[in-house]
């Protein structure tokens, strides 16, 4: 493990679209499984003081999503479904249920690189400048690292 990755993100200008990328040493095999595989995904994503609880998890075209985030007593579910599910891309809404109105359609690219490294390429586009605002204010970025530092260790240790 390289032990320097780092997350860029990136808000466009000119749509509500947030785009992030970080490459991994993994292959996107790995990086496709850790995505799609509940007990993996429940390992790494979010900050280090979450736990998270899989309640729903049908990974393939048309299936759906939702885990509960757990902290300090509080409970914070997202939920969502799986619209195209393929080795190389991942095409998802994504809801948080403390803003239901808000819907969020992600895709997740995994791109294989030289020496078993993957470019994981992603982007949420919201129904607005101010939600894309909203969520780059909110902090996601610590949960992205840390989220991804976690995912890092999972590979080294070849849990992944």
């Amino acid at each position: 493990m390289s032990g320097n990755a780092e997350t860029t993100i990136e808000a466009d200008p000119k749509v509500p679209v947030i785009r992030l990328s970080r490459e991994f040493d993994a292959t996107p095999e790995q990086l496709f499984r850790a995505h799609t595989d509940p007990r993996l995904f429940a390992q790494w994503v979010g900050p280090d003081r979450m736990d998270t609880r899989i309640e729903e998890w049908d990974a393939r075209s048309g299936g759906s999503w939702r885990y509960v985030a757990t902290r300090d007593g509080q409970e914070y579910a997202f939920r969502g479904c799986f619209h195209d599910v393929r080795p190389d891309r991942i095409v998802q809404t994504f809801t948080f249920d403390g803003q239901p109105d808000g819907v969020a359609l992600e895709t997740l690219w995994f791109e294989r690189l030289d020496n078993g490294r993957t470019l994981l390429r992603a982007q949420s586009l919201v129904e607005s400048f101010e939600a894309r605002d909203a969520w780059l204010a909110s902090g996601m970025e610590v949960g992205v690292d840390q989220g991804y530092a976690k995912l890092d260790r999972l590979v080294a240790d070849g849990a992944v």
